[in-house]
This record gives C-alpha cells, sequence and structure tokens, in this order.
C-alpha cells in the first residue's frame, strides 16, 4: 500500500516525501512539474536512499490519474497539486477555478473507483480572508480576497460534501499559515519561478545577490511596526503534520478541518531582523507601495491540531531563516542554473 502525493516535488509536497519516506511508508508522486523540477527526484533518493515511484503527469487528465492508480495500491492521498501564485490567479481566474477545481474532482472521482477512502487536501489560511479577530480558530468565518483562495475554498467544500455523501471516506482539510524554511540538508528547498510571491525566498534572494534589495509592500497597517504579520511555520514542521493528518485519516471518517501554524505572529521587519541574526548577513530593503488584498496580520490558533492530530510545530523563527539560508547559499539559482 502506499500514500499517493499529488504535487509530490513540489516545495511542500517535497519535504513531505522525505518525512513519509524516512517514517518507512511507501509513497507514489503525481507531478506534471510545472512548478517543480524533475531534479527534486534525485534530491529526495539522495537524503532518503530510496527513489520513489514517479508519474509525469497532469492531476486534471483522467486516463493518465486512472493508470497511476490502476499500477499501485493507493491506500491514501495527499493533494498538494494546484497553481497557488495569488497575484497571477487574480490576473487568470479561469485558468485557477479550471485547473484546481477539476484536479480535486478528477481525484475524488478515481479515488472512488478504486475504493481509496482517505485524503489530506493542502488547503490554506487564505480561506479565512481578512479575518475579525487572531489568532484565528478552525471555527472563524471564512471569505477569500482572491480566486487562489476561493479555489481552496470551493475544494473544501467538494471534498466535503463527497464525504457527507459517503460516509466511509475521510477528509482532512490542512490550512496552512505561510511555511518557509528548507530541509535541514540543503538539498530541496523553495525554488519560486520568476518574482518570489513569498517573503523569505524574496530575502534569500537579495543575500545571495540574485536581487537588489528586498521590496517591503507597505508600512502602514495596523501592527507593531506598520508591515503585515503572518504566523510563519517551518516546512519540516509542516511535513510531519501530514503524517499525523493521514494517521488520523486511517482511523477516523468525516471532515476535519485543522490549521497549521505556529500560533505567533512575526511582521516583515521581523523576519528581516531574524533572518539577520541567524546569518549575520544585511538585507537591504525599500518601503513599496501596498499590494491589492493584503491585510493587516494573520496567526493561526493551532490548539485542535495539538488535540485532533497531536501535533504542534516545534522549529524556531531563528532555524527557519538559517535552513532556508543554507538551502539557497548552496543552491543560489534552485533547482537550475544562471541562465
Amino acid at each position: 500500500m502506499a500514500v499517493l502525493l499529488t504535487g509530490g516535488a513540489g516545495y511542500i509536497g517535497s519535504h513531505t516525501a522525505v518525512e513519509l519516506i524516512s517514517d518507512g511508508r511507501s509513497i507514489v508522486i503525481a507531478d506534471n512539474f510545472s512548478n517543480s523540477s524533475p531534479g527534486v527526484i534525485d534530491r529526495i533518493e539522495k537524503i532518503t536512499g530510496r527513489r520513489p515511484k514517479v508519474y509525469d503527469i497532469d492531476v486534471c487528465s483522467p486516463e493518465a490519474l486512472e493508470k497511476v492508480f490502476s499500477e499501485n495500491e493507493i491506500d491514501s492521498v495527499v493533494h498538494f497539486a494546484g497553481f497557488k501564485a495569488v497575484g497571477e490567479s487574480v490576473a487568470k481566474p479561469l485558468m485557477y477555478y479550471e485547473n484546481n477545481l477539476y484536479a480535486t474532482i478528477n481525484l475524488l472521482k478515481t479515488m472512488k473507483r478504486h475504493g481509496t477512502r482517505r485524503i489530506v487536501f493542502s488547503s490554506s489560511a487564505t480561506v479565512y480572508g481578512n479575518p475579525k479577530t487572531v489568532p484565528i480558530r478552525e471555527d472563524a468565518d471564512r471569505y477569500c480576497t482572491n480566486p487562489y483562495g476561493w479555489t481552496k475554498y470551493m475544494s473544501e467544500q467538494i471534498l466535503t460534501d463527497a464525504a457527507n455523501a459517503d460516509p466511509e471516506l475521510s477528509v482532512v482539510l490542512l490550512r496552512y499559515f505561510n511555511p518557509i524554511g528548507a530541509h535541514k540538508s540543503g538539498l530541496i528547498g523553495d525554488d519560486p519561478s520568476g518574482i518570489p510571491n513569498n517573503l523569505l525566498p524574496y530575502i534569500t534572494q537579495v543575500a545571495v545577490g540574485r536581487r537588489e534589495f528586498l521590496g517591503v509592500f507597505g508600512n502602514d497597517y495596523n501592527t507593531h511596526d506598520g508591515t503585515g504579520v503572518r504566523d510563519y511555520i517551518h516546512v519540516v514542521d509542516l511535513a510531519k503534520g501530514h503524517l499525523k493528518a493521514i494517521d488520523y485519516a486511517m482511523n477516523n471518517s468525516g471532515v476535519l478541518a485543522v490549521n497549521l501554524g505556529t500560533g505567533i505572529g512575526y511582521s516583515v521587519l521581523d523576519i528581516v531582523k531574524a533572518f539577520e541574526s541567524a546569518t549575520g548577513l544585511h538585507i537591504p530593503y525599500r518601503i513599496q507601495q501596498r499590494r491589492s488584498g493584503d491585510i493587516d496580520a494573520c496567526f493561526a490558533d493551532p490548539a485542535a491540531a495539538l488535540e485532533k492530530l497531536g501535533w504542534k510545530a516545534s522549529l524556531g523563527i531563528e532555524e527557519m531563516c538559517a535552513s532556508a539560508w543554507n538551502w539557497q547559499k548552496n543552491n543560489p539559482y534552485g533547482y537550475g542554473e544562471k541562465k
């Protein structure tokens, strides 16, 4: 029996693959490498000593996904696959709705045909929109501010409705906050295409000399230093949360929504200072205009993850920053080479 990771070569998927293999579990990866590199698979093998079975497919393809399930005994699925850039989703909403929602629907239909009844979904704190209060509990109001967020919201609803119609189906919705950092080996990490949408890859690219300065989008938020506050979580902690979620799904049916975060909010400038402290490097930055849709503060109440899954984040902010720098300095151009 194996765990299928859709989008398993991506940033979070690859770290989860390493943790699953290191825990002695068999995995299968399905990824079309549209936002990842085939070289990730070699690195997963180097870290773990085991090479996962990989299918280079689009999860939206019924025929391709059917082949994966027909050739393997899949007992659970972790569904990472999907487009994920907020700005791009605003510019190309139909592309995001078509890809992200159909991938979820196609996956559920294929799972049903093959009797696979456990799925862990890669959701996001974006489903909470601009929260009325922080820290955010799972029962907080949900309302999204961009199409990417709505695809997560709608996928959650699709999964919930499917579970309501099938008493044997077990669904765990993991609402990530802000994953950062990298594996301690420095072999895998965050390698965004183009200009990074997320803070820490932008900082590390400045540190390694790929960018002149960090653009800080707004300094007039209602926070302690005027810059946006978020809940940053080490990607390895996040990956371990998926193992706990799979185990929960093995023993429970129905739907469980869980925040994966630390419960601590750090501002943009807090992260800059933490990175400088962890690495001894100076990060120049410039204040720029706010981005549309950005909010003041967003951080989790992680109590349910501890209660339901027995999971708690263990790695601190300087460990996150140090591991991100270890990845970037050893891989200045990520998985590729300077063009």
